[in-house]
């Protein structure tokens, strides 16, 4: 049976704007009424909320493929939930979906901020926020689609312990590649073996660029980068003639005001005729249903292998953008709601 429906509920809102790497000051709690639901309109009790290093960028000042999201405004995010009311006729109560439903604890939604409903009633709810959502998709589009990987090349992942990057290397391990990983700490490398990596290097530790370049005698065919920064400026000398640099993210700039500078690429890239593209999941929101149907297959026998990283309570969402980028998290990050 579907719990009552509250008569108010929380949110968490953008009270500043940060200049980096949003802290949890940034961030408020409020209470806000229950609206009553026009025709059209259900309503989603939300079970867990994402928390993604993208979000960094969809508050910042400087707009990117997003306009910035306005002071006071509920912080938009991935969630999954259930919906407990309907006056939608294509969504029924009781329906789990999962969508950009924000940081609260009910989300009106009119049918638009729906990604993906969940059919499975055995799947958790929170496996459409990692391994089979963003950041599944993001893996294997990002690798299958712009790094066309091809049996046999040797793949290097950056952040290779994090919900994507290790899916990223897991897939490509699939698809018949020799995955090297990199990643913060002694633990996320013997993470990154223990799922199948052929070998991780640990970029905190002093000879990383030769410890790197050494497991990489004849170049890289794909470099999956998800840090930009002086970890990719390790890795671009080494890449193979006709590489791919897929361009996921960039999470080692703390802040784009002033602009970075650093080693050109271009190069690189010419020497080795070599291509770079960056790309964006909500760009394949088409082919969802694809990636699921993958993702789900390799996860149920045993080829994907994930972490979750939960933190109960809304209360847990401020700090935890942060926390990401400190590096704070064993596996994807999570806000439970619901038990």
């Amino acid at each position: 049976m579907l719990p009552a429906v509250p008569s108010q509920y929380r949110q968490i809102f953008l009270r500043q704007r940060p200049d980096g790497i949003p802290q949890p000051e940034h961030f408020g709690i409020r209470t806000v009424p229950m609206p009553e639901l026009s025709e059209g309109q259900f309503l989603v009790r939300n079970h867990y909320l994402s928390v993604d290093p993208a979000m960094r960028g969809w508050v910042s000042a400087v707009g990117n493929y997003s306009t910035p999201v306005p002071l006071g405004a509920v912080m938009p995010s991935y969630a999954s939930g259930e919906i407990v009311l309907s006056h939608h006729p294509d969504y029924e109560v009781g329906s789990r979906v999962m969508g950009m439903l924000g940081w609260q604890e009910f989300a009106v939604c009119n049918g638009s901020e729906i990604k993906r409903r969940i059919q499975d009633k055995d799947e958790p709810l929170s496996l459409s926020l990692g391994i089979l959502g963003l950041n599944g998709f993001t893996a294997y589009f990002g690798l299958i689609d712009i790094g066309a990987p091809k049996d046999g090349d040797v793949v290097v992942v950056s952040t290779a312990a994090g919900a994507v990057g290790s899916a990223v290397g897991q897939i490509a391990k699939i698809k018949g590649c020799r995955v090297i990983g990199i990643a913060g700490g002694a633990e996320k490398v013997r993470w990154c073996k223990d799922i199948g990596f052929d070998d991780a290097v640990d970029y905190k530790r002093a000879g990383f660029s030769s410890q790197l370049a050494a497991l990489c005698p004849n170049g890289v065919n794909v470099f999956f980068d998800n840090t930009c920064g002086a970890i990719s400026d390790a890795v671009m000398p080494l890449l193979a003639n006709g590489a791919s640099v897929v361009v996921c993210g960039t999470a080692s700039v703390s802040s784009w005001t002033p602009w970075p500078m650093g080693p050109r690429v271009e190069r690189h890239l010419l020497v080795k005729r070599a291509r770079m593209q960056g790309f964006l999941a909500m760009d394949y929101e088409h082919r969802y249903n694809e990636a699921v149907i993958c993702l789900k297959n390799w996860l149920y026998k045993g080829r994907l292998k994930h972490r979750e990283d939960i933190l109960d309570g809304l209360e847990g969402a401020p700090g935890s953008i942060r926390d990401l980028y400190r590096g704070d998290n064993a596996g994807k990050r999570l806000i439970r709601l619901v038990a």
